[in-house]
C-alpha cells in the first residue's frame, strides 16, 4: 500500500520515523480515523475540525490540516481503493528534536503521516451484536483529545478480550463515560442516552451522526449521563465509532442487555445509518 509521509506519497515499508520523534518518545501528537464508503469519505470535515482541535489543544503547530485531507483523498485512488470501503489512518506529532520533556526550542517541523488499508467487515457484529464489560477508568482526564497516547485502552480492550467481549466501557466516578474506542449509548424508556460532551469523552463523529439520525427519524435522545449499576435496566447499549458504526451489545459483563439481542432503536438507527453513507 502507498502511504503518505512528511508531504510525500511512498510505499508504507519505505517510511522511517526518527528515533527522535517525540511520537514515539512521548507519544506526543494526535491522530484521526476516517472511513470511506465506496472510495468517497465520510465526514471528512468534521474528522478534520476534530483534529485541527487536538493539535490546538495539545499545542502542535501544524497548519496544514487542509493539505492533509486532500492528500487521504489521493491516497484512496491512489492504492485504487476506490469501488471498496478503506480507512484512513491520520496522525501527527511535534516533531523529532533532542529527547526533552519541554516543547522543542526553536519549534520543529511536525511529523506527519497517512496510512490506508480496506476496512474491515463488521457486518456480523452489527448484526448479531457483541458482548461489552465494565472496567473502572484509569486514563487522564484529557479523553476529549484524540491523543496517541494509548496505553489505558489498550489494556482495557485487551481485558475485554480475554473475557470473550469486544469492548470495555469505563466507568468513572461510578459514571458510564465511553468505550476504549467507541462512544457508549443506553435505552431507557424508549430514549437513548449517552454521556455529556466534555472533556471525559471523545467528541465522536459517528455519536453526532447518530444524534442526527435520531432527530430526523423520531427517537427521543438526551445527552444525559448514567451510572453503570443503572445499565441493568437498559433495553439496549449501543456502541458508535468510525470502524463499530453502530454496533448494538447483547451481553454485559457476561448477562443479556434486554433480550439479548439487537433491539428496534439499533435497528431503526443502522437502517438510517446505512441510508446516509450509501446514498
Amino acid at each position: 500500500m502507498l502511504a503518505y509521509f512528511n508531504g510525500s506519497f511512498l510505499r508504507k515499508e519505505e517510511i522511517r520515523i526518527s528515533p527522535d520523534d517525540r511520537g514515539f518518545l512521548f507519544a506526543d501528537g494526535v491522530y484521526e480515523v476516517v472511513r470511506a464508503y465506496g472510495g468517497k469519505p465520510f465526514k471528512m470535515a468534521e474528522h478534520m475540525d476534530r483534529l485541527a482541535r487536538s493539535l490546538r489543544e495539545t499545542r502542535i503547530d501544524f497548519p496544514g490540516v487542509a493539505d492533509l485531507a486532500v492528500a487521504g483523498a489521493k491516497l484512496i485512488a491512489r492504492n485504487a481503493l476506490e469501488a471498496m470501503d478503506s480507512i484512513l489512518y491520520f496522525q501527527v506529532t511535534r516533531g523529532a528534536a533532542p529527547r526533552k520533556h519541554t516543547f522543542p526550542d526553536p519549534p520543529v517541523p511536525a511529523t506527519t503521516m497517512i496510512l490506508i488499508s480496506q476496512a474491515p467487515s463488521s457486518a456480523e457484529m452489527r448484526e448479531k451484536g457483541v458482548g461489552a464489560i465494565l472496567v473502572p477508568e484509569f486514563r487522564w482526564s484529557r479523553c476529549d483529545i484524540k491523543a496517541i497516547g494509548l496505553m489505558g485502552s489498550v489494556l482495557a480492550v485487551q481485558q475485554a478480550r480475554e473475557k470473550g467481549a469486544e469492548e470495555a466501557i469505563f466507568v468513572r466516578d461510578g459514571v458510564v463515560t465511553e468505550g476504549t474506542h467507541t462512544n457508549v449509548m443506553a435505552v431507557f424508556n424508549g430514549h437513548l442516552a449517552t454521556h455529556p460532551l466534555g472533556n471525559f469523552i471523545l467528541p465522536g463523529v459517528t455519536r453526532a451522526v447518530v444524534q442526527e439520525l435520531c432527530r430526523k427519524i423520531g427517537i427521543a435522545f438526551k445527552e444525559q449521563a448514567f451510572r453503570g449499576d443503572e445499565l441493568n435496566r437498559a433495553s439496549e447499549i449501543i456502541i458508535t465509532g468510525t470502524n463499530k458504526e453502530i454496533t448494538p451489545v447483547v451481553r454485559l459483563d457476561g448477562r443479556p442487555v434486554g433480550t439479548g439481542a439487537p433491539g428496534p432503536v439499533t435497528r431503526r438507527l443502522q437502517a438510517a445509518y446505512s441510508e446516509l453513507v450509501r446514498g
